[in-house]
């Protein structure tokens, strides 16, 4: 279980709490230092599963938690920049980004109980991640360093990009959350079982 990929979906964990913390710094310095960490958690999720397959080091802990990691991370900027005075008076739409976030948040719980009832029929493999759910998370892992950075870069307009990498994001949460309830659709026509007392 303590395998090299395991260990890096750990340390995303533990980034967790620390973004958070360099987040609400009170230095000028500290949006530099939360990207930093947002791009440093982002590296491990594709490098532990570089590794993964690179070393055939699978396990069921890994599947389970590598995936919590990468919701929690997503999840807690989302929030932290909704709830950001400082962010809100620069997007193009106040209503229209709390409307994308709360798409891509609630889109992340309703596949992940998606997945969750069609692994206990048996049917995991009938929604596993697609092509169109991993250029979603490659946008969101993309967009929200942007946001958090937000300065220009050699005159690119960094927290732009990320707002519309971010529209982008929730666009093709909406469509892989399409293509996963197409495939599990069968089965939630299925006849269930009466409810336990």
């Amino acid at each position: 279980m303590w395998n090299i990929p395991n260990l890096l979906t750990l340390l995303r964990l533990v980034l967790i709490p620390l973004f958070v913390l360099a987040y609400y710094l009170p230095y000028a310095w500290a949006h530099m230092l939360a990207t930093g960490l947002f791009a440093l958690a982002a590296l491990t999720d594709w490098l532990d599963g570089y590794l993964a397959r690179r070393l055939q080091q699978f396990s069921a802990f890994g599947a389970f938690l590598d995936p919590v990691a990468d919701k929690l991370m997503v999840a807690a900027a989302l929030v932290m920049l909704l709830a950001d005075p400082q962010v809100l008076p620069h997007v193009l739409d106040g209503r229209l980004f709390a409307f994308v976030i709360l798409v891509i948040l609630g889109r992340e719980i309703a596949v992940s109980a998606l997945r969750e009832w069609m692994a206990g029929l048996g049917r995991g493999s009938h929604v596993a991640v697609s092509l169109v759910g991993k250029v979603k998370t490659g946008s969101q892992m993309v967009a929200i360093p942007f946001l958090i950075w937000r300065e220009p870069i050699a005159g690119l307009p960094v927290f732009r990009v990320g707002e519309l990498l971010l529209y982008l994001a929730a666009g093709l949460t909406l469509w892989s959350m399409m293509i996963y309830l197409k495939a599990a659709w069968p089965s939630l026509r299925e006849p269930g079982s009466p409810p336990k007392p």
